[in-house]
């Protein structure tokens, strides 16, 4: 069962998407990101490159420019150092829309910040040559939106995601069938990024993202709101499942606000731990902070991570 949660009163319902709204949100993404993934991504078939790869040992017909004098000296065997094709990057957004995400109780709601975040991961993956398409999970089904390439075609996977309407009821879909059915796609190794609040129990999700995982990159972005966390002080609170519509009157004492927390606190670490272990990478955005600087530190670690695998000769 879903966990119960607040039913909003303070914020409105987001507007309708307009051109220019979508332009500005794009250039302001584009100047405040520019540089934080770009050349981050790598081939994944062994080839001519400039990205170094593993080393084997060397064998007639090897070019001797590739000689890793490192290993070589450490293992008193000639080694080269094989390289990684450059190949043009496809990434696949899986954007949850579904009802438990139109919920916030801060400055935006779970949907909104993912709309936001949806256009970072547009901008940052959109490098000449590459693609990026689009799944969406909403009340009324998945809906797919092709792969496109360049500015004009990431503005227009911003728009139609901007004009996704609100889902009020649980109908639909959830991530678990979204996953399942990119596991179906013929599409060649690259990236996949998950917008998504996780609300679905983990057993529906967790199998398919490893399977997903086992053929390409994977990152889950988490979006969260405070009140699933903690349950504010404020007499008894009307509860509303955004899913199923069951309604609950809760008396917010200091015990049931303790044990709140620790069921929450419990929960959130079996998703993030749940991610992990199907192999992807996973990183928590709150709606009550800035989106962008929880991004940028997630984006900055993965970077000086990649690059001390790469440094040390182990997987980037």
């Amino acid at each position: 069962m879903r966990p119960l949660r607040a039913v909003p009163t303070a914020l409105p319902p987001p507007p309708l998407a307009r051109p220019d709204a979508v332009r500005r949100l794009s250039l302001d993404v584009a100047r405040r990101l520019d540089g934080l993934v770009q050349g981050d991504h790598l081939g994944h078939l062994p080839g001519p490159g400039t990205e170094a790869a593993e080393a084997r040992a060397y064998g007639p017909g090897d070019d001797v420019r590739r000689l890793d004098w490192a290993v070589t000296a450490r293992t008193c065997e000639p080694h080269v150092r094989t390289t990684v094709a450059e190949r043009e990057l496809e990434t696949t957004l899986v954007v949850d829309l579904s009802s438990s995400m139109s919920f916030g109780t801060a400055g935006a709601e779970k949907r909104d910040v993912a709309l936001a975040l949806a256009a970072a991961f547009l901008h940052l993956c959109s490098r000449p040559g590459d693609r990026v398409a689009g799944l969406v999970v909403g009340g009324d089904g998945l809906r797919s939106l092709p792969a496109r390439a360049g500015r004009a075609g990431s503005l227009a996977t911003l728009s139609t995601l901007l004009r996704q309407p609100r889902s009020e009821t649980g109908i639909g879909p959830g991530l678990g069938a979204a996953l399942t059915a990119l596991t179906r796609r013929p599409r060649r190794r690259g990236l996949t990024v998950v917008l998504s609040d996780l609300g679905d129990p983990v057993d529906t999700w967790q199998r398919p993202l490893r399977l997903v995982a086992a053929k390409h990159e994977v990152v889950v972005v988490q979006v969260v709101d405070r009140r699933e966390l903690a349950l504010p002080d404020v007499g008894v609170l009307h509860l509303v499942d955004p899913e199923t519509g069951r309604q609950e009157q809760l008396r917010t004492s200091a015990r049931t606000r303790q044990r709140y927390a620790a069921a929450a606190a419990e929960r959130a670490e079996q998703q993030r731990r749940s991610v992990l272990a199907a192999g992807a990478s996973h990183v928590a955005v709150r709606t009550d902070a800035d989106w962008l600087p929880q991004l940028v530190r997630f984006l900055a670690t993965r970077r000086r991570l990649r690059g001390a695998g790469r440094r040390s000769g182990g997987p980037a």
